[in-house]
């Protein structure tokens, strides 16, 4: 059944899709980042897929490029199908489109991965830290981060 619904963005605009990966019941569509508005777009209004149930962001590791990922879970109320979309981003240019337009729960989740990826939404209407204090260095998610994290704060 997923696999109808990536035909159909085929259909649409073929280098909508860069890749599909199928496991465990799960399809997950690998876009073009410059795509990523239109692809959502089509999934919400032609497809059913109107909630944005997760947005998370990945860090590869500092030796992969491109570095960073993106995944969209979205989800159908009326045929609950899920499907899973992710955005490739260097680490050079970790930037993307905000898909806040279409889902507002996307404001609280992109602002998460801005915090502790370092991606950028561009369009955001309120890109800050959401976890971490404002003048915390760094983020703390990526895997070149210190693992026992840097101590900013005296406690004296």
């Amino acid at each position: 059944m997923l696999m109808e619904f990536v035909e159909k963005l085929k259909a649409e605009n073929a280098a909508w899709v860069t890749e599909v990966v199928e496991g465990h019941g799960e399809v997950t569509v690998i876009v073009p980042r410059e795509s990523i508005i239109d692809v959502c777009t089509f999934l919400k209004t032609t497809q059913g897929f109107d909630m944005l149930a997760d947005l998370c962001g990945g860090d590869r590791g500092p030796e992969e490029d491109p570095r960073f990922e993106v995944n969209y879970h979205l989800f159908s109320t009326k045929h609950h199908n899920r499907l899973r979309l992710k955005v490739l981003l260097s680490e050079d240019d970790p930037h993307v489109a905000t898909v806040t337009p279409l889902w507002k729960t996307a404001d609280w989740h992109e602002r998460e991965t801005f915090d502790l990826f370092g991606v950028i939404f561009d369009g955001h209407p309120d890109l800050r830290r959401i976890l971490l204090p404002s003048d915390f260095d760094g983020h703390a998610l990526r895997k070149d981060y210190p693992l026992r994290g840097y101590e900013p704060y005296s406690m004296n």
